[in-house]
């Protein structure tokens, strides 16, 4: 992994700011969580790893037919990976996701007694799950704070001057030195959705952010006059 970007502590004006941006999104949704469908850690770790490079809109269109009747790793394994791939077929790269979710599946009845192991190391060896997909599945699940670095949160944490590492491991890194405790278990959920509705890519919506007078790549968007 990429070394976290070295950055000064914050100082006092700083940490303020920091501050109030948290206490501003939580003001906005107190306990945000995943908008990912699931009911089991096992679905959560199928759905999110499913999402990688897909909206989670198309995730739970195909998760509410496939949860339906493999909704644990001995049933997945039942339903094997070419019963799979119809209910995936929609989402990006479904052969490949197929393929991981089957042998994460054998994986986890095989050596974990058809559980999911919730520690870091243990997620990020079964097939499919990386540092992302385990950091999303063990803050969704309260064991462990941690910031999954998408391109929303990369995008969002830059503009608002929260992190300026070029790498999503630079980035998370700096987020968990700067983001006050308090706010580390749902910052991640937060940057998320602030990325995805209000501080989109191309146009973000300033006239309706809540931190909009605390980000300093305000002036790059907004036109006066």
């Amino acid at each position: 992994m990429a070394k976290p970007v070295a950055r000064r502590k914050p100082n006092p004006a700083e940490e303020a700011r920091i501050e109030e941006i948290f206490s501003r999104f939580q003001a906005q949704e107190d306990h945000p969580r995943t908008e990912l469908d699931y009911d089991s850690p096992y679905t959560l770790v199928v759905a999110v790893a499913l999402s990688a490079q897909a909206t989670d809109v198309s995730v739970n269109k195909a998760t509410a037919r496939l949860f339906e009747v493999a909704d644990t790793p001995q049933k997945m394994l039942a339903l094997g990976e070419e019963g799979l791939k119809p209910f995936i077929s929609s989402i990006g790269l479904f052969n490949t996701k197929a393929r991981n979710v089957i042998a994460l599946s054998r994986i986890l009845v095989e050596q974990y007694g058809g559980e999911v192991p919730l520690e870091r190391e243990k997620l990020q060896a079964l097939p499919g799950v990386g540092r992302k997909t385990a950091s999303v599945v063990l803050n969704e699940l309260d064991v462990e704070p941690a910031i999954a670095v998408d391109t929303h949160v990369f995008r969002v944490s830059h503009r608002l001057g929260l992190a300026f590492g070029k790498t999503p491991e630079q980035v998370e890194g700096e987020l968990m030195a700067v983001v006050p405790q308090p706010y580390l278990t749902r910052a991640h959920h937060w940057l998320i959705l602030h990325g995805r509705y209000t501080c989109v890519a191309r146009r973000p919506k300033c006239e309706e952010c809540v931190v909009a007078d605390l980000c300093p790549s305000r002036h790059l968007f907004v036109r006066t006059g």
